[in-house]
């Protein structure tokens, strides 16, 4: 068994903030301790989840909560990211889950679109990344000097030029939404031009025929890849949820939603909830990314046509 700390932070030893951690599992509990540690962190407690929720309310405002998730914990692990999110809101505490990509779904109903930090599956360069992001930033060399000369190296300086890339994507769409199709004159709904389901797929199959002969990674675009799946999702009428809109960006899963996160903050994707299912949410275009997708497969066409 692991064991826990119950004792109130003392952080007079250190100036590093401390770390909570939480878990569903003992395994889970010593891989988020190792991570932490690993990242240069201090742990202040470490508490099964089914006691997180009150360790968290003696945890100091300048500390990190870093919750690791090995199966799905019902309510009260929905009770608990409630209450992260909306501390992580309050400016409380910085904080990062970590989980099996089954749980994809679940996380993003619950903390998605929020400052919580999401892992899924990920590697440790992945998950140190994770916890400078949430405390101080990715290029805070305290967080990451035990690793910077590692063989994870490389995946981390990979990992922070995707975080400039997400923020400097979020800074060209930060006049919002309507930016999407600003290039163009509203069009009336009965002129919006009409694309074929079968065109679509037949992209998004040519951009997956290019991993057959070159790197996969040299043509990432999860963005695009995201757009082109929920627009055949449109056409054909489908529901679109997290996990499956993951697996097209054809990303791992943390990034993929990181990039979900900048896409709906600029209100090009939109969160719908399951009327079913109300621990799950599905993504769709919104309507001036709808309408700036099907016009540029209309031009593309007449390009081509020509």
């Amino acid at each position: 068994m692991y064991a826990y700390s119950t004792e109130p932070f003392d952080q007079s030893y250190s100036a590093v903030p401390p770390v909570l951690i939480a878990g569903d599992s003992d395994e889970a509990l010593q891989r988020a301790a190792r991570t932490v540690e690993a990242a240069g962190a201090r742990i202040g407690a470490i508490v099964p989840l089914d006691a997180a929720a009150d360790r968290i309310s003696l945890h100091a405002s300048a500390s990190a909560v870093w919750i690791e998730l090995d199966h799905d914990g019902g309510p009260a692990m929905d009770r608990l990211l409630r209450q992260v999110r909306e501390d992580v809101l309050d400016g409380r505490y910085s904080a990062v889950v970590s989980a099996s990509n089954e749980l994809v779904d679940l996380l993003f109903c619950s903390v998605g679109g929020s400052q919580v930090e999401l892992v899924i599956d990920g590697d440790e360069a992945e998950r140190t990344a994770a916890l400078a992001i949430a405390t101080s930033g990715i290029h805070d060399a305290r967080l990451l000097s035990d690793v910077s000369a590692d063989r994870s190296a490389d995946r981390l300086r990979q990992l922070s030029d995707e975080v400039s890339r997400i923020a400097s994507t979020l800074a060209r769409l930060s006049t919002g939404p309507e930016a999407v199709a600003k290039a163009a004159p509203v069009i009336p709904a009965g002129e919006i031009p009409q694309v074929s389901a079968d065109v679509v797929r037949q992209v998004i199959r040519a951009r997956r025929l290019r991993t057959r002969f070159f790197e996969e990674d040299l043509f990432a675009d999860p963005a695009w890849d995201m757009l082109l799946d929920l627009l055949q999702a449109e056409i054909a009428q489908l529901r679109v949820p997290v996990s499956s809109l993951c697996i097209a960006a054809a990303v791992p899963a943390t990034t993929a939603l990181r990039w979900l996160k900048t896409m709906t903050d600029k209100g090009i994707f939109l969160r719908r909830a399951d009327p079913h299912d109300g621990r799950r949410v599905f993504v769709e275009l919104a309507p001036d990314a709808s309408l700036a997708m099907r016009r540029y497969f209309a031009e593309v066409g007449q390009v081509i046509a020509a």
